[in-house]
């Protein structure tokens, strides 16, 4: 492998951008061409430019040797029209670059993106702040019922109402206490997610990588507990899922050749057809699942599969952050293609391209896109896609330490509240050692008579028959 490594960060896809056509305008073999009885020196053509740049990608460790040339095509025609590089007569932007051997050059300058520089904030201002039990009273609480009058109950009464014994109490006060509203255990997910994936990371700060603007703790926790059996998410508004035709598909295509749940005829070429339906919607899609907003985050986890555990991990937590909707999808997705590309009983579906590269090629596009159209993105989501259909059992698995972490603050959170509402009540049903010593004297040691422990002390002796009972 080649080319300089570009690790996470900040702004990795523009770095790439950049780095590749470095690479592209310091490497590419120029000589003299001839064309319509004129000489033009420094150039090349369409083909040599396709063979040289796919090379290129294919040696180079930010892309790997997965690069085809259709991708490769695909980036020239960006070129072309960013003006990386334009045609022997100067034209560029709107002219077509085809694999031939039309001449083109380099202009004088190619035109790099510029990185945004970097506000000079603290990294600690990154992150949102954690909740933490004195929050509650800055926290407004909407109140839904009006505060009734306190009721006083006798402890025999309470200890019969709620089963449970908290000792001698004249009486007790019930009070309405600030329970954890379900805004902020959004909030904490959001906050302990974002904290998990900067670790994971390796970074210092997500300035330039992900804004915690854009992440919705509500689509965390759903994503965390409304699956079913197999994991898959279950959404709440049916309207939000996919058309059942679809699903119907998709099904059809898995399950091959026993998922034809509608019994239609199965006639030549028909899995053709069901797998170009099924593609067809997902092309249509307005965005990439993956979003426009975490395409940068996704761009930095391509650097890290070089360690397959700390990507898959990486991987779990970006996916967390997903709508539910485009995260049911995706499992669906990428579900169907690791089932289609296994199938050996499932006919080719395309007559030159093998199955597993027809599916990377046909819906790693729909994964993972970018906003910006003078980007890698097509060369970074082949990558990306195919390491996610490999893995897209684990994937989907909610990163064990995450969930216990939340899960061992919202219960410090509650007990904390609770300890500062009711303090004489809380240090009833969960006494500390000094609490206990002062109200159970501690028992003095029971000492044993001397003798006995002299006794103990001396060795067994065998025993001996002195008589008989023998007549």
């Amino acid at each position: 492998m080649e080319g300089k490594v570009i690790g996470p960060g900040p702004y990795r896809a523009t770095k790439l951008w950049n780095e590749t056509i470095k690479l592209f305008r310091s490497g590419m073999p120029l000589r003299r061409h001839w064309a319509h009885f004129r000489c033009y020196d420094c150039s090349f053509t369409g083909s040599e430019a396709v063979d040289y740049l796919h090379d290129l990608l294919r040696r180079n460790y930010n892309f790997g040797p997965e690069v085809t040339r259709y991708q490769t095509l695909q980036l020239l025609k960006k070129f072309l029209k960013a003006h990386v590089i334009e045609d022997i007569k100067g034209h560029y932007g709107t002219e077509d670059f085809e694999d031939s051997g039309h001449l083109f050059r380099f202009p004088t300058m190619s035109p790099l993106k510029s990185i945004p520089t970097r506000s000079l904030l603290q990294h600690s201002n990154d992150l949102p702040r954690l909740i933490r039990w004195d929050d509650y009273e800055e926290l407004p609480q909407q109140e839904n019922t009006a505060l009734s009058k306190p009721a006083v109950l006798t402890s025999d009464l309470w200890n019969k109402r709620h089963s449970v014994a908290i000792g001698d109490v004249h009486e007790c006060k019930l009070i309405r206490r600030k329970e954890i509203t379900p805004k902020q255990v959004d909030h904490i997910w959001k906050t302990m997610t974002i904290a998990h994936l900067q670790r994971v990371l390796g970074l210092k700060t997500l300035e330039g990588v992900l804004s915690p603007v854009q992440v919705n703790g509500k689509h965390i926790e759903h994503n965390v507990t409304k699956v079913n059996k197999t994991g898959i998410v279950v959404l709440d508004n049916k309207a939000e899922d996919m058309p059942y035709w679809v699903v119907s598909a998709m099904k059809c295509l898995a399950n091959w050749p026993n998922g034809n749940d509608s019994k239609q005829p199965v006639y030549p070429g028909f899995e053709r057809d069901v797998l170009k339906t099924v593609a067809e919607y997902f092309q249509r899609l307005k965005q990439p699942l993956l979003t426009f907003h975490l395409y940068e985050v996704f761009v930095n986890i391509l650097s890290l599969l070089s360690d397959q555990e700390v990507a898959t991990e990486a991987l779990q937590i970006s996916c967390l952050l997903l709508p539910p909707p485009n995260r049911r999808r995706l499992q669906l997705l990428l579900r169907l293609m690791a089932r289609v590309s296994q199938n050996q009983q499932l006919p080719p579906l395309n007559d030159s391209i093998p199955t597993r590269t027809l599916m990377v090629q046909m819906f790693s596009h729909c994964v993972l896109g970018s906003v910006d159209e003078m980007d890698l993105d097509e060369l970074l989501s082949t990558k990306l896609v195919t390491f996610m259909m490999e893995r897209y059992n684990t994937i989907f698995q909610v990163p064990p330490k995450l969930r216990s972490q939340v899960e061992e603050h919202l219960s410090h959170l509650r007990r904390v509240q609770f300890q500062k509402s009711y303090p004489e009540v809380y240090q009833t049903r969960f006494p500390t050692q000094e609490s206990k010593a002062a109200v159970i004297p501690e028992k003095a040691p029971r000492l044993k008579p001397h003798h006995m422990l002299f006794n103990l002390k001396k060795s067994f002796q065998p025993f001996q028959r002195s008589w008989s009972f023998r007549a």
